[in-house]
């Protein structure tokens, strides 16, 4: 008992999710969900160099209520029109339905849910609610631990609200995502104590299609991730296209940078 007190706990504790560190996904999210009564600030930069230098900015907010639900509140802030600027925001829930636990390891499932807001007005191909585009979102995720390695699947359904499909850019009024994930534990080999650093490694594929004229694109996106007195956790991340014909969308190869700080026990 010991032993399995040592090995699950301080993953458990990790970076306020009651979830693995290895499940803590750069790009996407896992089915578990952060512990109850815990909040959460998120400040994330990722943008790109080339053609032009771009970067965006997006200070978060997260509420874990009880071990099934938590919500996130966003906000975002770039210099893709030319000034830095406030773009929009957005709220985002998730709500685990399914829980399967086992010896070191287990499977979850949740549902979730996004609305956004945005003054920009693009002629992207691809519908983004991270800024770019107003709308709203609806999905599935399924995550699977065993032990060290922790796999994810991602599928989702996206409305843009200002988008005309008529229009001279031949903007989506729709879009159908998917991703798959992959983490990996590599440190620490043997768990002492809490505060022990953790470092994870990801891998992780994400997708877009249209569904009225099958045009889509194919993201590969490594990551590292740091986690430090099981509080504060940062990511390294990039994403480049493999495959895919949308254009002018922002997130092709796009760094991302980010800063992550829980606090327990505090809702009551």
């Amino acid at each position: 008992m010991r032993f399995l007190k040592f090995l699950w706990l301080p993953i458990v504790l990790a970076m306020g999710t009651s979830t693995q560190a290895q499940e803590l996904y750069v790009f996407s999210e896992p089915a578990s969900n952060m512990p109850a009564k815990s909040v959460g600030f998120r400040l994330t930069n990722e943008g790109r160099v080339k053609p032009d230098f771009t970067i965006r900015t997006t200070p978060e907010l997260m509420f874990g209520f009880n071990k099934n639900l938590m919500v996130h509140a966003q906000g975002f802030l770039s210099n893709m029109d030319g000034r830095y600027k406030a773009e929009g925001a957005s709220l985002y829930a998730k709500y685990r339905f399914l829980s399967i636990d086992d010896m070191k390891r287990h499977f979850r499932a949740a549902a979730f849910g996004r609305i956004s807001t945005s003054n920009r007005h693009g002629h992207s191909q691809d519908i983004n609610l991270e800024g770019d585009n107003s709308g709203i979102q609806g999905g599935v995720i399924f995550t699977q631990l065993l032990h060290k390695l922790a796999l994810s699947s991602t599928l989702s359904y996206t409305k843009a609200f200002d988008n005309q499909a008529e229009d001279m850019f031949n903007k989506p009024n729709q879009m159908l995502g998917y991703s798959l994930s992959s983490g990996y534990l590599l440190l620490p080999f043997v768990y002492k104590n809490y505060n022990q650093p953790n470092l994870n490694l990801y891998f992780e594929v994400l997708g877009k299609t249209n569904p009225e004229n099958g045009s889509s694109y194919v993201d590969l996106a490594p990551a590292v991730q740091m986690i430090i007195n099981s509080r504060t956790r940062i990511d390294l991340g990039y994403r480049f296209e493999v495959a895919g014909n949308i254009a002018n969308r922002y997130n092709k190869n796009m760094y991302m940078i980010r800063a992550e700080f829980n606090f327990y026990n505090v809702l009551k």
